[in-house]
């Protein structure tokens, strides 16, 4: 029981001390220049994995704990590591070498292991909230976010302690921002995905092999992109960086995208093949299998209910429509093998939620609310 407390704690403790190492290095006004900044590509990068993640939402409180983790936990563990691995570089090395240690080295390794170690958790403690490769991708895209809003934090502050605002020709927020903000807001998100992408598949596939070395070809994947990127900006000059952006990380980029499209698809296609059973089982109304099986026609249901009944009618549906789902994708793990102990249980759960939510909606109806 005393878990859940201790780990918000940790968080708490964490977020408050890297708010003041920060604080300290660039003062409180540049910090508050630097979160301001900060937020806008973090709402880009949150709006982006909400819309990925609409036909099975995960639970707010895991997202929020995922983006606590990346921003506190995750980033303070990076900071003492990167920091102690520029110290021993500069020494060994002589100065100026800990620094390129520290971005090249150490902080692909460190930070995927402490970013994707969240999404390993949820793998081992919360396995039934992470049904395949979309649910990786998220949890790990909201964990990358957090950290992402850290580090933006600090640097978009010390632009601004250094040179001000500046201009687009000289350093300052306003050049921080185009790089990290306009250009590269998904950098972050895009290496750890990796990691949310191995975990994924391993937890949908049958094959031993696979669901051990899928994690761990994630988190390679992600080190070498990161360790890329930090080599490229660090070592390399303008055209290699602009060379390592356009022809490596945009192509990536957009293969992730389309990953991500197929999977959605694929998704889709497991509820819709589900529904007839459901129907057949007297659970699922046949006049509700079109728009239950596509995501326009859900969001447009919700959204005549919400005008019609209120938003705690509208709550229901989405209530109803999100048991569907996730009884669809625990049958689809049932069939290839993957369903655990607890998945009888499970199903008996997620039909009565289905069977209780949809009589209330009858009711409400039938009251005229």
């Amino acid at each position: 029981m005393m878990l859940p407390a201790v780990g918000l704690v940790v968080l708490a403790g964490s977020g408050l001390a890297l708010l003041a190492i920060s604080t300290a290095k660039v003062g409180l006004v540049a910090e508050l220049v630097g979160v301001v900044a900060a937020i806008v590509p973090v709402m880009m990068i949150v709006a982006a994995l909400l819309w990925v993640d609409r036909w099975e939402p995960e639970p707010a409180r895991l997202l929020w704990l995922a983006f606590g983790w990346g921003a506190s936990v995750a980033a303070i563990t990076a900071l003492l590591i990167n920091n102690t691995a520029e110290a021993v570089g500069d020494a060994l090395l002589g100065n100026g070498h800990g620094d390129t240690i520290s971005a090249v080295v150490s902080a692909p390794l460190f930070e995927e292991a402490a970013k994707g170690a969240f999404v390993v958790g949820i793998m081992i403690w919360l396995r039934n909230e992470l049904d395949g490769v979309i649910d990786g991708v998220v949890y790990a895209g909201f964990v990358a976010a957090g950290f992402a809003f850290t580090e933006n934090i600090y640097y978009f502050g010390r632009a601004f302690a250094e040179y001000g605002f500046g201009d687009p020709t000289t350093p300052g927020v306003i050049t921080a921002f185009i790089l990290r903000g306009v250009l590269a807001p998904f950098c972050h998100p895009l290496f750890t995905a990796m990691i949310g992408i191995g975990i994924g598949v391993s937890v949908r596939t049958p094959n031993r092999a696979v669901r051990i070395l899928a994690p761990v070809g994630g988190y390679l994947a992600a080190v070498v992109l990161h360790a890329m990127w930090n080599a490229a900006a660090t070592l390399g000059t303008p055209q290699t960086f602009l060379n390592v952006y356009f022809l490596v990380m945009v192509p990536i980029f957009i293969s992730g995208v389309l990953f991500v499209g197929w999977h959605r698809r694929r998704e889709q296609r497991i509820v819709a093949d589900a529904l007839p059973g459901m129907v057949e089982r007297g659970w699922v109304d046949i006049t509700d299998l079109r728009r239950l099986s596509n995501l326009a026609a859900r969001r447009a249901w919700r959204a005549r209910v919400a005008r019609r009944d209120g938003r705690a009618a509208a709550r229901t549906l989405a209530g109803y429509q999100a048991a569907v789902t996730e009884l669809a994708f625990l049958w689809h793990a049932d069939r290839l093998g993957l369903a655990d102990a607890g998945a009888p249980e499970r199903e008996n759960q997620l039909v009565a939620a289905l069977v209780t939510s949809r009589a209330n909606l009858s009711q409400r109806r039938a009251a005229g609310r």
